[in-house]
Formats: C-alpha cells, structure tokens, sequence
C-alpha cells in the first residue's frame, strides 16, 4: 500500500490549517487551533440559525418582551465590546447583536460574529447581577472570539473525512467503523470541547475585568450554576468542565485578572451605544 499518496495532501491541510484566533492577553492563551473552514463561510452559518431562532421567538410572542432585562443586558454589552479588542482588534466593529428570549432554560450564547442571545430563565431563576451576567456575557462573547464553533466544525469535518479514508484502505465493515467513531468521539472531541470551555471562562474573565465588572462575580455564578445542576453528568463525559472545576481554575486567575478590575473602577472608560436598540 502506497501511504503517501493518502497522506501528503491532508498533513498539508492540517498543517495550513493551525493558528490561534485571538491575542495572548493577560491572562495568556496561547493554543494554536484547527481552523479548516473560512470565517465568512461558519458566520454565515451561524446568522442563519440566528435569524431563524429570532422569528421562531417572534412568532411566540417570546422575544423582547421582558423590556427591562433586555436594555439591561444590552448595556452591559455596550461595556463589554469594547474590551474584546484586547484578543481581536477588530471584534468591537462587528455587528453585534443582543437579544432576550422569554424561556425558561438556564442559557446563554454568543454566535459566531456577535449575535448574543440570552434567555430570561437564565437571569430570574439565578437571580442574577449585573456583575454576573457580565461573566456569563464574557464567556460565551469569548467563544466567538476564539471562534470555537468554526473550530469544531473543523474538527468534525477533518474526523468525517478521516474516517471515511481509514474505511477506505483497512476495509473496515460498518460494524468496526461505528465502534472507531464512539471512541473517537470520547477521545477526541470532548477534550477539546472541555478545553474550549476552559478558555472561553478565563478571557471572558479578563473581558468583564477590565469592563469594570467584578471577575469574582464569575465564582458566585458558578456557585449558583452548581446548585441549579445537581445530578448532571460526570465532568469525564461531559464537553464542560464541572462547576468545582471552573470555580478552582477561575480563582487561580484572580491575581492577575483584580488589578485590571481595580484600573477600571479608579478610571472607568466612557461607555458608547454599540449595540443597536429595537
């Protein structure tokens, strides 16, 4: 069997594909990623599924409705923005977008290219802080930075072909190649989905500290996450980390993330309206 004729071509798209999305910041990440797709291709991707879940809302009298918890949210992200050029200088032109929709699940999430999106579940139910919801803005703002969701598209992409190649050359019955995928899929994918969630905690962390927003915020939120899960699954099997474990990794950040806090609370920067009011 002649293996190179197999493997130059995608060595060499693995090896085009790897670079980091964002700046170090202070808090420093550094990991390189698998970025296969263009940005324009995932975002345009993602706007749609967002347009999508915006009308689905509309048509149940469930978007925007709450007027308060909306402009409330909105301003905090008028604050947070423009602190995302710390990791992407042009993060703050993007054209950002924040929504809430009445329903009742503990969530939140940012698309890729700025579309945010949270559910009223998440802030009545928690009973939530402006300083906490900024740390959940922050994490889920630091996903789209990182641009996780071009990442795992990547890396499902890269997988699917991968594994469509060894069923190719090994003559792999239907059997064997779903038993190659569960393992796969435990090996391979959650680690890095865990990883993601690792990141996305400690640059949405540097992102509220330095919006004048307390980062120990991040730990109380957790907390309150913790005792709004019990019974979820073990963190080995899950793509998030456990609550312990976000709270241990978030206060080892602390020291480097409170004088930048403090800096912001001596002197706070003038806040703009960024995002669009409808």
């Amino acid at each position: 069997m002649n293996w190179r004729k197999y493997s130059v071509v995608p060595l060499f798209v693995l090896l085009a594909a790897c670079s980091s999305s964002t700046q170090e910041g202070a808090i420093g990440v550094q990991r390189k990623q698998f970025l296969l797709l263009p940005t324009e291709q995932v975002n345009a991707m993602a706007l749609q599924s967002y347009r999508g879940e915006l009308s689905a809302a509309q048509k149940k009298g469930a978007l925007n409705t709450d007027k308060a918890n909306l402009e409330r949210i909105r301003k905090i992200a008028d604050r947070i923005i423009p602190q995302t050029a710390i990791f992407r200088p042009e993060a703050p032109s993007w054209a950002w977008e924040v929504n809430l929709e009445t329903r009742n699940d503990l969530n939140a999430y940012c698309a890729p290219g700025g579309k945010i999106m949270f559910f009223t579940g998440i802030i009545n139910n928690l009973k939530l802080t402006d300083d906490e919801i900024a740390a959940i803005m922050g994490h889920e703002i630091a996903h789209a930075l990182r641009e996780h969701g071009r990442e795992r598209i990547s890396q499902a992409y890269a997988q699917q072909a991968g594994m469509t190649l060894l069923a190719m050359v090994t003559n792999m019955d239907a059997k064997q190649a779903a038993v190659l995928q569960t393992v796969t899929h435990l090996g391979l994918t959650l680690p890095h989905g865990r990883g993601q969630e690792s990141e996305a905690d400690v640059i949405g962390l540097e992102i509220l500290a330095r919006a004048g927003y307390d980062p120990r915020a991040s730990i109380s939120l957790w907390q309150k996450m913790a005792a709004a899960n019990k019974g979820a699954p073990p963190a080995f099997l899950s793509t998030h980390p456990s609550s312990n474990q976000r709270i241990n990794e978030l206060q080892t950040k602390m020291p480097t993330v409170m004088p930048l806090y403090e800096a912001a609370k001596r002197k706070p920067s003038p806040v703009k309206m960024i995002v669009p009011r409808t």
